[in-house]
């Protein structure tokens, strides 16, 4: 009995179908959705969601964070940005984290919650450049 997934950005509905697995990058660890798997909901760190048929990773999918429904039946993930894994540009993301490190480095240490987004930020586009060249 497969799990329908879907993976919604901002932007598009990246995917909708039925998988054996996925695995997504939850904020407290790597966490798979399967059949029959009891319900959660799941904040998502910015890491990459593998989709499982027969055993293997048909798909990859890299997400800036946010967070996913899980059911015994479906798993729905609503990143706050999502593509391919083979459509990430290493380029573009090394630009982002110079320009995030240049945020952090100019933020004012006391606003701790500034500085909290700015590290998700800068950690998400760590995994993003991970992800593309481990990729590549």
């Amino acid at each position: 009995m497969p799990v329908q997934v879907e993976i919604i950005s901002p932007e598009k509905v990246l995917v909708s179908r039925e998988v054996e697995m996925a695995v997504l990058p939850g904020m407290e660890g790597d966490i798979a959705a399967m059949p029959d798997r009891a319900p959660m909901m799941l904040l998502l760190r910015g890491g990459v969601v593998s989709l499982h048929e027969n055993g293997v990773v048909t798909d990859r999918f890299f997400v800036g964070g946010g967070f996913a429904d899980i059911t015994a039946t479906r798993c729905t993930i609503l990143a706050d940005r999502a593509e391919p894994v083979s459509e990430i540009s290493i380029d573009n993301a090394t630009a982002a984290l110079e320009a995030l490190t240049e945020a952090w480095d100019k933020a004012d240490k006391t606003d701790m919650s500034r500085l909290d987004v700015l590290q998700d930020k800068i950690l998400a586009v760590r995994a993003e450049i991970e992800a593309g060249s481990t990729h590549a």
